[in-house]
């Protein structure tokens, strides 16, 4: 690729890209996506229409030029969902018809005599009378009758410079209100779209670990219980329950069995089914997520829907305000700047805008919110419990030791073990299938059906001989499995900082794999900037051993702790604190966190967990620490803190905008000149947009190097106000 250099600072590089034709949106969305897989790349931005790029980035700068230079759009496979969904057309539609309507408006002013405006005004003044008309025959006294009134009182005035002013500023409000919608919502939707890299493809009898990109239509996979679905298709055999609840928003899960159809992005909660694919394409999927978040009441928080309910009760008062302004100065400017300057616009803009813009944000900070009133909820939370494993621990467990009790060797055991474990999306089982491929222990499958036992573990047959794999409570309570003679004195002395995986063969122990799981380097300051962020009471809960569970709590300063709990117990437990009256989130990572996670306030699930949690939570965080919480506990606050702010600051500044008005201080016609300065810079999703005839609407925006640079404590916000 040829390109010249603009500007070069360290860590932070702008260029312009040389090419014979105008760059497109599919040559700058692979453009983009290249480039941010660099190695060392941390933020790319590629303006279109500038053959523009500025790359920002932590590696070698000579490193970054050759790979600049060696970059052919030819060479690069970009996934489908990249370019069928970027957003990048959809903000250059919008941005032409913003330009469009501005150069519409002040050509028109420029070129087209007066009376020809002022009948256009009158024609385009129908629309907006019309719907005030609509809402008042259905009873109504909502923010369309003070539109139309306004409007309509400055046609009888003949006053069409107003009108227009008026109409064209409701035109804009609209359009950019739209845009930061239709943004924020395919922002997200692309955020909750499928990460799937390999499937279990069944194929001559034989199952094979296979890369998504190799399924072709009338494949069959197997899903087991635990796992996503990755592909819309037909269930040949097995009986299952699916929870559809990313497609349909229903939590109740569906019964399937052969001959039903499943979709792609919902979750085998119970289990196993072997899947014929049908379509193999992700803009279904897509679509009917968009489709989902757009008609989900998810969306909507409770203050979204006070603000509402408040803009349009306050429509009655603002009548009475312009009516009584008339009747004391028989002024009718006087009487309009009331109309001119209502509060009702900015509450109905002001909120949706803010949550959606929030969302937005946390998105960008690699965090994706199902709704807004989850937000709020996490912003009024006092209570959280984490899960240990894979949470508060390094997500990546490693094997320490494989102590055999059978005479038997380690390798073999541990040989054994990865063939059972690699089914099942656990850290611990990752922790030894990839133990045995460090080691070079191939395996074959050659047991059985292999069936898992929620937070317990999983029992198979090799040969004539069943064997288990699991938790003390399921080997030793459930299974009634004993340790070999004379093996007691080993068995006591096994490590107390380790947990333990125990195997048995034939209901005796053959062996115990001790996982070290290490503590996450920032799981204590990150308890301690949750505890300075409002969270009251913190609680670790783990299926671990009283010894270990203690260990970690005392590291971590969580201010209680539960051991050898079963998940039916960690819902039980976030179920009593609601009832205290406690807002309860729940972070956790397994399927053995499923429960808890759809019984708390707000179920939050962290990166590389089961996808069964990724998708029952509420919040997934896709960063590799515990600042993530951090990040997503400040941005709640602040956007709570901002909605509040907003309900201020619109009385306070409308309401002397009013006096202002009717104390004959301002004309209408400058409330209107007033009300047209606005900013949507080129992501509207991140700005409040207008403030249609003079309203107020600020949005509070946590800046992203402030949060990652000056992790944990982030106090600057930004603010912007249009008027």
């Amino acid at each position: 690729m040829k390109f010249v250099i603009c500007h070069d600072i360290p860590g932070r590089l702008r260029i312009r890209v040389l090419q014979s034709h105008e760059m497109t949106c599919g040559e700058a969305d692979t453009l983009e996506y290249a480039l941010s897989a660099l190695s060392g790349v941390t933020k790319v931005s590629v303006q279109r229409r500038t053959a523009g790029v500025t790359v920002c980035y932590g590696g070698g700068r000579a490193e970054l030029i050759q790979n600049l230079r060696a970059f052919s759009y030819g060479n690069v496979t970009v996934p489908e969902n990249v370019l069928q969904h970027s957003g990048r057309e959809l903000n250059e539609a919008y941005k032409e018809k913003l330009i469009g309507k501005v150069i519409l408006r002040y050509g028109s002013m420029a070129v087209i005599p007066y009376p020809v405006r002022a009948g256009i005004a009158a024609v385009r003044s129908l629309r907006y009378i019309g719907l005030g008309f609509k809402t008042l025959c259905r009873g109504k006294l909502e923010v369309p009758v003070l539109d139309a009134t306004a409007i309509g009182v400055s046609v009888l005035r003949g006053d069409m410079k107003t009108a227009g002013s008026i109409m064209f500023l409701l035109g804009i409000g609209e359009l950019l209100e739209e845009w930061t919608h239709k943004k924020s919502v395919g922002d997200l939707a692309r955020s909750m779209s499928l990460n799937i890299s390999k499937v279990w493809l069944r194929r001559d009898g034989q199952e094979i670990l296979a890369p998504v990109s190799d399924i072709a239509v009338g494949d069959e996979i197997v899903v087991r219980m635990g796992n996503v679905i990755p592909f819309d298709g037909v269930v040949l055999s097995g009986e299952g329950m699916v929870n559809q609840a990313s497609l349909t928003g229903e939590s109740a899960a569906v019964f399937k069995q052969a001959h039903g159809y499943v979709y792609a992005g919902t979750v085998l909660e119970e289990g196993e089914l072997d899947v014929r694919v049908e379509t193999v394409g992700g803009a279904s999927r897509f679509e009917r997520i968009v489709t989902m978040i757009e008609e989900s009441e998810k969306l909507k928080s409770s203050l979204e829907g006070k603000a509402a309910h408040l803009a349009d009760r306050l429509v009655p008062y603002m009548l009475l305000g312009t009516g009584g302004v008339y009747a004391l100065t028989r002024n009718v400017t006087r009487a309009l700047s009331v109309l001119m300057v209502d509060f009702s616009c900015a509450l109905k803009l002001a909120m949706p805008i803010s949550v959606l813009s929030a969302i937005r944000e946390a998105n960008e900070h690699c965090i994706t919110v199902k709704g807004g009133k989850f937000l709020e909820a996490l912003a009024e939370a006092d209570t959280i419990v984490f899960d240990k494993t894979g949470t508060l621990t390094e997500a990546k467990p490693v094997v320490a030791d494989v102590v055999p009790f059978l005479g038997d060797e380690p390798d073999e055991l541990l040989r054994t073990a990865a063939c059972l474990e690699e089914h099942f999306p656990h850290s611990m089982a990752r922790a030894v299938v990839e133990a045995a491929g460090q080691k070079g222990l191939e395996h074959s499958e050659m047991h059985s059906r292999v069936e898992y036992i929620v937070a317990h573990g999983i029992s198979s047959r090799i040969g004539e001989k069943k064997v288990i794999i699991g938790s003390y409570h399921f080997v030793f309570q459930d299974e009634q499995c004993t340790i070999p003679e004379g093996m007691q004195e080993r068995f006591d002395a096994l490590p107390a900082e380790y947990s333990h995986l125990y195997m048995a063969v034939d209901s005796v122990l053959a062996a115990v794999i001790c996982i070290e799981d290490p503590l996450r380097e920032e799981a204590a300051d990150a308890v301690s900037a949750l505890r300075a962020c409002g969270i009251g009471k913190i609680v670790m809960m783990t299926g671990d051993s009283e010894r270990t569970a203690r260990a970690i709590a005392e590291k971590v300063g969580v201010d209680e702790y539960y051991s050898e709990v079963l998940p039916e117990d960690k819902a039980r437990f976030v179920e009593s604190e609601k009832r205290a009256g406690r807002k309860v989130v729940m972070v956790g990572d397994g399927i053995n966190d499923s429960p808890a996670l759809s019984a708390a306030d707000v179920g939050i699930a962290v990166s590389d967990g089961a996808e069964i949690a990724r998708e029952i939570a509420d919040i997934m965080i896709g960063s590799d620490d515990l600042y993530g919480l951090v990040t997503l506990k400040r941005l709640s606050n602040a956007l709570v803190g901002r909605i509040h702010g907003n309900y201020r600051v619109i009385v306070g500044f409308n309401t002397a905008l009013i006096l202002l008005g009717v104390g004959g201080f301002f004309a209408a016609r400058i409330f209107g000149a007033f009300a047209q300065h606005f900013d949507a810079g080129n992501q509207p999703e991140k700005y409040a947009g207008p403030i249609v005839t003079g309203a107020v609407l600020r949005m509070a925006r946590l800046d992203r190097q402030d949060i990652f640079q000056s992790r944990p404590k982030m106090d600057r916000m930004h603010f912007f106000i249009a008027s």
